[in-house]
């Protein structure tokens, strides 16, 4: 055989396997973007809550708030 030969053989081997696991390669990268991307979306959810669970927090345990609380309960006491 020849080097031409061989050459041609070679690169039809390989057009055979990069047409046959091409697409597979491609398609496992999108989904790679796509859990990445969906990891930054959770992870932004998360930050997101935490930070209105603080506000929230802080308004619970803030003392004008349970005054106010207790000016209700005997505001309902009183029209009961």
């Amino acid at each position: 055989m020849n080097m031409t030969a061989i050459a041609i053989v070679a690169l039809v081997c390989w057009a055979i396997v990069e047409l046959v696991n091409g697409p597979k390669g491609k398609k496992k990268d999108k989904k790679e973007v796509d859990q990445v991307n969906l990891t930054n979306d959770l992870e932004r959810e998360v930050t997101a809550m935490r930070e209105r669970i603080e506000t929230l927090e802080k308004i619970v345990t803030d003392e004008k708030y349970d005054l106010n609380r207790q000016f209700d309960d005997l505001k309902k006491d009183k029209v009961a």
